[in-house]
């Protein structure tokens, strides 16, 4: 097969214009090919007015392909991707994973996928009673600490635009792709430079995932949460889990701990049992949001409007003067900002789109970089109590009931709490309250966000706009601990014991989080 690269394309083809393209390049017939497909495809807005597509295509010749790859620059002879499953004799006891957010999900299907008939112990819901349990706390303002947008089947990202994009560039993201596709996700994630699933059509398949998994033998335990793990001579035997006041014990020689960064409760427990973990750096800030259209606007020019480049995006990151660094996270074009506690008294925002992302409003996280300095302490779990105290003063600004703190950002440059919103609504229900950033935040976080959101301003025109809104607090982007392990992803304090994913520290996002637990099973079936 041939993979040809640089390929431009116009915003409206077909496969007669691939065919075409191709054609061209590699100075063949178009009859000469005999299939041909996109194997990415990306967006070129660095000139406004010839706004067109990148594409590498994967092409299938009827004469020797080796000779026409030869004869173009852009072109390379490439094996078709797959992937292999891991060979193993049949492992002594059944694996535990705790958590089946992306990492425990992928981490459950390749251990399934390979006869392991993995056991996954989930502290929340599974994702259709989540669903029902997250739109109470968005309609009313009720919170479930179990079932929300941090903790259930399909972790945190379900509940967020499902972005597939990464900087990692590890091959297993293919297996991550093409398993998301078969069971359900938009084939277009297959080729798209920035994929994304949407909330709406991601619950679907992690729930056809699951329902893999279970026919290979896998078993769920949901509403379960992991209270101990047994060690006798630095090696895990068994693990102690609580589930509507059921104390269930699991025999288990290999336990992928996949439990998310919001398992705060897990921490300590890890420490008091010994486990190594260490104080990592992480971010927080608030939600921005603007209208889609200026941004449209402000990316695409005169093709603002174009159906085919749909609803754009944006990443930013300065540095400032000051050493610290300020950056957007987790954008949703049309989309909405949503309540995302999990704690009792204390508020949380994320962002979310559906598919369609066709939403008044765009929303990204604009979020300062807060390192162990910061924290205060040397504790391990120092971070985690930052954390709790920007939710604690995010909620009681907020006036209570998970109603969250609103702020324009002209008033915010002023230094002056709002008294009134210009074109921008805020997206977040259950409610907001007009306020200032400056009575929630630390300073060196508001002087980092008016010093940051006028550099971005610089970059992207409308991003400093007066009239867009901020909403507090993003504490939750990352974990501010990491769980320490060894080249075979064990931890050295027990042996057995794989700390994978984003809460163990060791990934930022669904795809590396799912490849995170692709390693951690290849380990356990080499090991």
């Amino acid at each position: 097969m041939i993979r040809l690269n640089d390929i431009s394309l116009p915003l409206e083809y077909d496969e007669n214009t691939l065919r075409a393209a191709a054609a061209k390049k590699l100075r063949v017939s178009a009859g000469d090919i005999a299939c041909i497909s996109l194997y990415k495809r990306s967006i070129d807005a660095r000139k406004k007015d010839s706004i067109h597509f990148l594409a590498a295509l994967d092409i299938k010749l009827r004469s020797n392909e080796k000779r026409a790859a030869a004869s173009c620059r852009s072109a390379s002879v490439v094996e078709e991707y797959r992937y292999e499953l891991p060979g193993c004799r049949k492992l002594d006891k059944r694996p535990v994973i705790i958590g089946s957010g992306p990492c425990g999900l992928f981490a459950g299907l390749i251990l399934a996928q390979s006869g392991q008939r993995p056991i996954i112990i989930e502290r929340g819901a599974d994702v259709d009673t989540r669903t029902k349990d997250v739109e109470l706390m968005r309609s009313a303002g009720v919170l479930n600490t179990s079932s929300n947008i941090q903790f259930g089947e399909g972790g945190a990202g379900t509940f967020s635009d499902g972005k597939l994009n990464t900087g990692t560039k590890d091959s297993r993201i293919r297996k991550v792709l093409m398993e998301f596709a078969a069971h359900g996700a938009p084939e277009e994630i297959l080729y798209l430079a920035k994929p994304h699933i949407g909330t709406d059509k991601l619950k679907t398949t992690v729930r056809n995932i699951r329902n893999t998994i279970s026919a290979l033998g896998g078993e769920y335990f949901f509403n379960t949460r992991l209270t101990d793990i047994i060690i006798k001579d630095g090696r895990l035997t068994a693990i102690e889990a609580e589930r509507q006041g059921e104390r269930l014990t699991f025999e288990a020689d290999s336990v992928i701990l996949a439990v998310g960064h919001s398992a705060r409760d897990t921490f300590e427990m890890l420490r008091s049992k010994g486990i190594p973990m260490e104080q990592k750096p992480f971010a927080a800030g608030v939600r921005i949001e603007h209208i889609q259209e200026s941004i449209n606007r402000s990316q695409y020019g005169k093709f603002w409007n174009s159906p085919e480049l749909g609803a754009a995006d944006y990443k930013l990151a300065v540095h400032l003067g000051s050493g610290r660094g300020v950056y957007t996270f987790c954008m949703c074009p049309g989309g909405t900002v949503v309540a995302a506690a999990s704690e009792e008294g204390r508020l949380v925002t994320n962002g979310m789109s559906e598919f369609a992302r066709d939403k008044t409003n765009a929303n990204s996280a604009v979020l300062v970089g807060i390192s162990p300095e910061d924290f205060g302490s040397s504790d391990v779990l120092a971070g985690v109590r930052l954390q709790r105290r920007l939710e604690e003063q995010a909620y009681r600004l907020g006036g209570g009931g998970y109603k969250a703190p609103v702020q324009r950002v002209c008033d915010l440059m002023k230094r002056q709490p709002s008294r009134e919103l210009g074109s921008v609504m805020p997206s977040y229900e259950p409610g907001y309250t007009l306020t200032g950033m400056d009575l929630c935040l630390p300073q060196f976080m508001t002087d980092s966000l008016r010093e940051g959101i006028t550099m971005m301003g610089q970059r992207l025109a409308g991003f400093d706009d007066g009239d867009a809104v901020l909403t507090a607090v993003e504490s939750r982007s990352s974990s501010p601990v990491r769980i320490i392990r060894n080249e075979r992803m064990q931890s050295p304090a027990a042996a057995g014991l794989y700390p994978c994913g984003e809460g163990a520290g060791y990934a930022g996002g669904i795809t590396s989080a799912a490849v995170d637990g692709i390693k951690a099973a290849e380990m356990i079936l080499k090991y």
